[in-house]
């Protein structure tokens, strides 16, 4: 099970996925020029629930459907800090699709 982590540190944004930096996703698509964000609705909380979707599913169109309303449902309920484990993902996941 992956776990992925966000902190706001006083070196800047910090995502990991495993403990190593979440690629950012802009090989599927570029919708921020300011890297990842979390806590509001907005291109980069876009970013950041596109990158967790496609490093999560692994599937390039699954992820750009679903980054929207996982931004909404999720990253812009995010704190300062957070995790969420691959478990949640698909839990989430599971919801929105059933929406």
């Amino acid at each position: 099970m992956k776990i992925y982590k966000g902190d706001r540190t006083i070196d800047g944004i910090v995502v990991t996925v495993d403990d190593q930096p979440l690629d950012d996703g802009t090989a599927v698509k570029s919708l921020s020029d300011d890297g990842f964000e979390w806590g509001f609705e907005g291109a980069a909380s876009a970013q950041l629930a596109l990158a967790i979707l496609f490093d999560h599913l692994g599937d390039a169109g699954r992820a750009l459907r679903l980054h929207e309303p996982f931004m909404r449902e999720i990253v812009a309920n995010f704190a300062n800090e957070w995790e969420i484990t691959s478990a949640d993902i698909d839990e989430a996941v599971a919801d929105l699709e059933d929406a």
